[in-house]
């Protein structure tokens, strides 16, 4: 979620006639032990992605991701991130994890999509489990279009995918995944030609931007898309499934300060 922080007017104005600065939301994905967790939430991410792609490097399994949700704060988002239908058991995942979202990767191919992402109608103790879709960029180069309706629709020759409906703008997260890999490459899809689309995106839902993000080229992500998040895996590792502290802390240091540039 996007928020504000109060800002003092120079003219020393009432609090209630502050400034706001939109904050980037942050999520520190590919999180497989207590230690990295802590360093992300205490470095200030507001999600923490768990991987239950079994082919993934950074993969966990669900009593593991369990045992550390149950020592992150509640103010922490907690995603659950799973590659099209390798998953039949995403519902006991989300329940025993206690899980706040799923975030759902579709393949790099289109035709290859098995099923939709799920409608998750339970709550994770009082809160409504939302659904993320996640796409690699080359699904737009190959012509996929997006209704700008209410609803989230995408219609890849004659299959439709059509995630939960939730109040205020769908969530939608950009990579840069391969067939071979889903998400993690380390690799961005070409900025250059997703402006355009990403622009008119913006308009309806709140854009993630994912795939080779690291310390060095964030603030140039969030400069050209204006994004609602932005979510990093490998440019924050010291090898995948370990986070290095350092990049970790320089990540989020550099999204506040493109914060306070905008």
């Amino acid at each position: 979620m996007q928020f504000g922080i109060p800002i003092a007017s120079a003219l020393k104005e009432p609090l209630s006639s502050t400034l706001t600065i939109a904050m980037t939301w942050i999520k520190i994905c590919g999180t497989t032990n207590l230690e990295d967790a802590q360093l992300a939430v205490e470095a200030g991410a507001d999600a923490l992605g768990f991987v239950f792609y079994v082919k993934s490097p950074r993969y966990i399994n669900p009593e593991a991701a369990q045992k550390i949700v149950e020592q992150l704060p509640e103010t922490i988002e907690k995603v659950g991130v799973f590659v099209n239908s390798d998953a039949p058991d995403v519902v006991a995942i989300v329940n025993d994890v206690r899980l706040t979202a799923v975030q759902w990767h579709m393949p790099a191919d289109p035709a290859q999509v098995r099923s939709t992402p799920p409608e998750l109608s339970g709550n994770c103790f009082g809160r409504p489990i939302e659904v993320y879709p996640s796409f690699p960029f080359s699904w737009f180069k190959n012509g996929v279009t997006f209704s700008t309706g209410p609803e989230f629709h995408v219609e890849p020759g004659r299959s439709k995918c059509v995630p939960k409906n939730i109040p205020g703008p769908p969530r939608m997260f950009l990579d840069s995944g391969t067939s071979e890999i889903p998400g993690g490459t380390g690799k961005t899809f070409d900025w250059e030609k997703a402006l355009s689309l990403t622009e008119q995106l913006r308009k309806a839902y709140d854009i993630v931007i994912a795939g080779g993000l690291t310390p060095a080229n964030v603030q140039q992500a969030i400069s050209k898309f204006h994004p609602f998040g932005v979510d990093v895996v490998s440019g924050v590792e010291a090898r995948p499934g370990k986070k290095d502290p350092e990049k970790v802390r320089a990540f989020i240091d550099a999204v506040r300060q493109a914060d306070k540039s905008a």
